[in-house]
This record gives C-alpha cells, structure tokens and sequence, in this order.
C-alpha cells in the first residue's frame, strides 16, 4: 500500500536537463534561497540600530555585508548537504522529512547534482564570502575577517565529518550564534566601528528565533538522525525535551525584548508584537510530536516558527527605526 504522508517528495524533475542555464538555475536553488531571509533579516536589525542610536549609515557597507552573509548562508546550506549524505541522514534514511523544510534540497539524492559538485559549490559560495570579507576589511579595518571567519566557520564546521557540530549537541548553539548574535552584531559594528549593550540586547530575540527554527526542523528528522548517531539536541533530549528548549528560546526572545523595552531601547508599543510573537511560539509549540500522525501539526508549527522569525525581525527593524523618528 502506498505512503499517503508523501515522505519522498522531492525537487522537480524539471531541474534536469543540459546547458549553462540549466545548470546555473540547480546551482541557484540548490542553495535553498527561500530560507535566506534567515541571514538577511538580523543584519537588517544591525545596521537599523546602528542608523537609529548613532546616525551612521553607508550603503555600500550594508549591500557588501548583506551579500556576504548570504554567501556565507549558501555555502552552509549547500555543505550541510554534502555531510548529511555522507553520514547517511538523507540519503535512505530520512524517509519522514517534510520537504522542502526539513530533509535538505535533496539535490544529490535526486540526482540533480553529485556529491562532488555539491562540495565544489559550497566551497566556491565560502570562497565568495570570504572575498567580500577582504573587502570589507580593507574599508573597515582586520575586524571584519573575525566576524566573517566566525560566521563561515561555524557554518561549515555545523555539518564537516569528524566535527559535525550538529551531531554533538551544539549545533543549536552555533546556529543561534552564527544567524542571531554574528549579523546583528557584525552589521552595527561595521556601520559604527563598536558593539554596545544594546546591540547585544536586540541579537538576544533574533539569536532565540534563528535556534528555534532549528530545533523545529530537528522534530521530523529525528529517526534519521537517531540511526546515523546524529546526536542533536532533539535526538538527546526527546519531545518533551524539545518543548521546553523551544519554550526556552521563547521564553528568552521575550525577556529580551520587554527588557529592551524597560531600557528605552525600543518603543513600549513593542510590547504588543513581543506578546504577539511569544503566542505564535506558544501555538507551535504544541506541534512538537514524533508521532507519524502529528505530521500536519508539524509542519504548521515548523511555518509558524518560521513566521515568527521574519515578523520578529522586521518588527524589531520598525521599532528601532521609529526611535530615531521620533
């Protein structure tokens, strides 16, 4: 009898085919470019502190750092392939992945591109960053290599066998860093040459938001994970672990924000979306289930998760903002 759950799907078939368009347009998405607001957003956040605390914005800084840090996103999401083909996660294994969230591209597994041309396109996309990174150290001063090379090596060191920071129960860890703290951080101290307590502060949510959508992607990877000794945190810790890690960073996002806002780092009507997002991470909180038959109620909490993150953050870019207007 046929699985009705539709654990197989996969890109389009349509992907195939010969010439250097072809090729280009699989390249393009086998990046993964709908999540990239993940790296867009908190630099956003950054460099709106920065133009709203301290009156300083360049252009071409932000359009240089922007296009770096996705680079940087790229390579990692192209790599985090490689290594879970590798260690066997995707390939036969992850037969209740809900695609396109969870499970990888599934480029390599569907023949679209080999393994090595996955490799040699993760490493191209780091090389890239790393160019910006020279760049913008030369505008900017050698400050720039240190955020830059944390952020990239982060993200490849995420999925490279023999350290595999996902399968050691710190990967959550290194996401919340390296897609909360780095960039928004990273963003104001290029526009301002210093990192300040409320820089520091506002990376609190974004570091929280960016860690919980992990944890939600880890809840229908789970077996799969389990069987190839990927040991994250959702694997070690169970579902009923996994709801209060992700009440956890819920919890965090909304300290934060109400503690940004008793310092007069954000505006008090801030508290009206901090709320609102605290809710949202409430209601999928409920969706954290291995069971076959939660499926829907996984992938609803995955997109709210999502959800949260991109109207977290722009929130936060309107409040800060707003400061400086008024």
């Amino acid at each position: 009898m046929p699985d009705t759950h539709q654990s197989l799907d996969q890109p389009s078939p349509a992907l195939a085919g010969p010439g250097l368009a072809a090729a280009a347009r699989r390249a393009f998405l086998a990046t993964r470019p709908p999540f990239f607001t993940a790296s867009v957003l908190p630099v956003l956040v950054g460099t709106s502190w920065a133009s709203a605390a301290y009156h300083r914005f360049d252009g071409a800084l932000l359009a240089l750092a922007l296009a770096g840090m996705v680079l940087a996103h790229a390579a990692a999401n192209v790599y985090n392939d490689v290594g879970d083909d590798l260690n066997g996660a995707d390939p036969d294994n992850n037969t209740e992945r809900i695609y396109p969230y969870t499970g990888g591209s599934r480029f390599i597994q569907s023949g679209l591109l080999t393994r090595k041309q996955m490799t040699r396109l993760a490493l191209g996309l780091a090389a890239a960053a790393l160019a910006i990174g020279i760049v913008l150290a030369r505008a900017r001063g050698p400050g720039v290599i240190a955020f830059g090379v944390a952020g990239l090596g982060l993200g490849l060191l995420y999925s490279l066998p023999g350290v595999q920071l996902s399968a050691r129960g710190v990967g959550e860890a290194a996401v919340a860093v390296g897609f909360g703290a780095l960039p928004v951080l990273g963003a104001a101290w290029l526009q301002t040459g210093h990192i300040d307590a409320g820089a520091a502060l506002l990376s609190l949510p974004v570091s929280a938001w960016a860690a919980a959508i992990l944890i939600m992607n880890e809840v229908p990877d789970v077996d799969s994970d389990r069987r190839v000794r990927k040991r994250t945190l959702v694997v070690r810790c169970g579902a009923n672990g996994a709801r209060w890690i992700y009440a956890g960073l819920t919890a965090i996002a909304l300290a934060a924000s109400l503690a940004a806002i008793v310092l007069r780092i954000l505006p008090r009507w801030y508290a009206v979306p901090a709320l609102a997002l605290a809710a949202v991470g409430v209601l999928a909180l409920s969706g954290i289930s291995f069971e076959r038959s939660a499926r829907r109620r996984v992938k609803k909490s995955i997109e709210l998760t999502l959800l949260a993150h991109v109207l977290g953050c722009v929130a936060l870019i309107v409040a800060i903002l707003s400061q400086r207007v008024h």
